[in-house]
């Protein structure tokens, strides 16, 4: 199943952004909230940011894998996620809003086109079956 490297890679990072916050929550001696720190607060929303989209892109690639989307797709849409997802990760780490930017629009036509062969591949015949 292809869809499951896109899934564990999104996984990583989600686990490498925990990991972040952890260390800058360690460092201002911060045990809730963000204590005021910009450092901390940019972390915590990275993470919280990529949190929002990982889950459901992946719960889409699966599905649109097992739908029987072809490789070549599932493939497309799971380096454009994660594309999407480390340049938006690098725009909001360094404050660059055109990287942020752009890592949100790979990320949104990357879902985009999951939902629409999604929406291709069901298997509609089984949908409206009468049986």
């Amino acid at each position: 199943m292809v869809s499951a490297l896109y899934v564990v890679l999104g996984a990583l990072l989600l686990i490498k952004l925990s990991f972040d916050v952890v260390r800058l929550r360690m460092q201002y001696r911060v045990a809730s909230g963000d204590g005021g720190f910009y450092e901390l607060q940019t972390a915590i929303r990275v993470h919280g940011n990529a949190v929002e989209y990982i889950p459901m892109a992946a719960v889409l690639l699966v599905i649109m894998e097992m739908n029987g989307a072809e490789v070549w797709m599932v493939h497309l849409c799971g380096i454009m996620l994660m594309a999407g997802r480390l340049v938006h990760y690098y725009g909001l780490r360094n404050h660059e809003i055109h990287w942020r930017r752009s890592g949100m629009a790979a990320t949104y036509i990357s879902l985009i086109l999951m939902i629409i062969a999604n929406i291709f591949y069901l298997p509609w015949d089984i949908i409206f079956s009468l049986h």
